[in-house]
């Protein structure tokens, strides 16, 4: 997978996690966020999330131009 296709699925479960009633274990989209989340601080190790972050600003900054 690659690190656009890891972000696009991170902004998906975003959505789709804003709309969660409940941040709980046994919710299946909470876990994809977590799993999710754990894999781009793997890929990008000690910077959290913010290359995701910056994959966001770089689409808005792309869309506006």
């Amino acid at each position: 997978m690659s690190d656009d296709e890891l972000f696009e699925l991170m902004a998906e479960l975003e959505i789709r996690g804003s709309t969660l009633a409940s941040c709980s274990p046994a919710n299946e989209d909470f876990v994809k966020i977590v799993l999710v989340e754990s894999a781009i601080e793997r890929r990008f190790p000690g910077q959290m999330l913010k290359p995701y972050k910056a994959w966001q600003l770089r689409l808005m900054h792309r869309d506006c131009a």
